[in-house]
């Protein structure tokens, strides 16, 4: 469930390239703007600290600030050291009072994923919130930064992310040059949806060498026919499954469940050459430090679907 919650959270508005966040001397007020655009000072870096959604959890541990957290939200899987931390809720229902009780001086928010009257709530009572939303590969960096300085840990966040980067970049290198591949994401089979170009995933998808069937369509959770992906006729399927066993994030699997509607239309060429992958979802909808993880097994999906296109074409 968690999987579907991160891709059916409403991300709405693109970001528009704010700034990191700004700290000077050590007794400076930290200064920086969230991804809603509003202006946001701390007096000093945050030792309190609560997170409303897994992606931010994990954020705050790759800056250095595991120390500062006070609580979560489910899933709190990652790192291994979030298990521990209490647990408020989920991003979509969390416990607002025990939130209060726990006098937090920062509370990082999912801009658009988490329940707006439930943050409007928290914001009325003075607390510190502030929204984050990567919709891009290179904001997840620039969010870890961000991170780091609100938490006094910007010399470890600005290294953990330039390796992000530098990774993010490893992988678009090595497919500059891949032949395309077109791609369709399936979030949900009944009703049948899937992800536009505005989504992370399908700038996952792109920094692969793949094409996103869908990408030009209006929401950023279309809802489809089955008509329209024949006519598209995609070459590799993608899903993806919360609790993903195995290390590479990517599986072959045409008998998933998810694909079981896909079983009689033999004329898709994805059923025929067997390219249906489920994908590890907390790999490729957080988007966290791992998010290169999820760019690696999507890229190995895709490059075994052009090793077998090229040996047998057909």
């Amino acid at each position: 469930m968690r999987g579907r919650i991160a891709f059916v959270g409403l991300l709405v508005a693109a970001l528009q390239g704010a700034p990191a966040a700004q700290a000077g001397r050590a007794d400076a007020p930290i200064r920086a703007i969230d991804d809603a655009g509003r202006t946001f000072v701390l007096d000093r870096p945050a030792t309190r600290i609560v997170t409303l959604a897994p992606a931010l959890t994990e954020l705050v541990y790759a800056a250095g600030g595991g120390g500062a957290m006070v609580a979560t939200v489910r899933p709190n899987d990652a790192p291994a050291a979030a298990r521990a931390l209490p647990v408020i809720g989920d991003a979509l229902r969390f416990d607002v009072e025990r939130l209060l009780a726990l006098k937090p001086d920062l509370v990082l928010a999912w801009h658009h994923g988490n329940p707006e009257r439930a943050l409007e709530q928290l914001e009325a009572t003075g607390v510190r919130l502030f929204r984050l939303e990567p919709r891009r590969l290179d904001e997840v960096a620039t969010a870890l930064e961000r991170v780091g300085v609100l938490v006094g840990r910007g010399a470890i966040a600005r290294e953990r992310a330039a390796a992000l980067r530098r990774e993010i970049e490893d992988v678009r290198a090595a497919h500059r040059a891949a032949a395309p591949v077109t791609v369709f994401y399936q979030v949900w089979s009944d009703p049948l949806m899937t992800l536009n170009g505005q989504h992370l995933v399908s700038d996952l998808i792109a920094a692969c060498g793949g094409r996103n069937a869908f990408a030009g369509l209006a929401p950023l959770v279309p809802q489809l026919s089955t008509e329209s992906v024949l006519a598209a006729n995609p070459e590799v399927f993608f899903t993806a499954r919360d609790r993903f066993r195995g290390a590479s994030g990517v599986r072959r699997d045409p008998a998933d469940p998810a694909y079981a509607r896909w079983q009689r239309f033999d004329q898709l060429t994805a059923l025929r050459r067997g390219w249906l992958y489920v994908l590890d979802g907390d790999l490729v909808t957080r988007p966290g430090p791992r998010i290169a993880l999820g760019a690696r097994a999507i890229c190995a999906a895709l490059d075994e679907a052009r090793r077998e296109r090229t040996a047998h074409p057909r």
